[in-house]
């Protein structure tokens, strides 16, 4: 019997929300500055905390940030729906603009108090929202879990914790070739999984 797919309020609201960012960006590769205005309202707090993350410094989060929306009003014309969601399209820029600004060597690292974080502004989600992302994580972990562990690890650091190919390969020993085709292999298998 085939199974009867269930959306839930939450998840329906989603798929709406990912449907308007990516028309959003099809306005920009038209030209249209109301729609960049749009996709950065809707994603400067996440792809900022992509770019913290992988910088470990805010002031270089923020001028990344700002690289962030120039890439996406040059290139918009290059997002495709089909092969990315809007959100991952983001991600993406914003993660690799990040490590191209760690391997430019453009700044050092700078210790800083834990009283500089209490000026990062909290954009903890809601309750609903942890819901939400708790069970998605979960699905994620699942799927991770069914690849062979050390092809999860690449997936993890290289995603997660924004570790370079070039790192990975240094650190397992392997070509960089190598390593590119095994994390494009596990993404694909990952992929699979998810869409179950």
């Amino acid at each position: 019997m085939p199974r009867v797919a269930t959306h839930s309020p939450v998840a329906m609201e989603q798929e709406a929300a990912s449907t308007q960012l990516a028309a959003a960006i099809v306005r920009i590769a038209a030209g249209d500055r109301n729609a960049l205005k749009l996709v950065y309202r809707d994603t400067a707090a996440k792809l900022f905390g992509v770019c913290l993350r992988i910088l470990h410094d805010q002031g270089e989060a923020e001028d990344v940030l700002q690289d962030v929306y120039l890439a996406v009003w040059r290139r918009a014309a290059m997002f495709d729906p089909r092969r990315a969601s809007p959100a991952s399209w983001l991600v993406a820029i914003a993660r690799n603009r990040s490590i191209d600004r760690l391997r430019s060597g453009a700044f050092v690292r700078r210790m800083q108090s834990i009283d500089g974080a209490l000026d990062i502004a909290s954009n903890a989600p809601d309750a609903l929202e942890q819901v939400e992302t708790a069970e998605e994580r979960q699905r994620l972990i699942r799927c991770l879990d069914e690849l062979e562990p050390q092809d999860a690890g690449a997936i993890r650091a290289a995603f997660l914790d924004g570790t370079t190919y070039e790192m990975l390969a240094d650190q397992l020993k392997i070509p960089l070739g190598t390593m590119k085709s095994r994390i494009r292999r596990s993404l694909i298998k990952l992929r699979a999984c998810l869409e179950k």
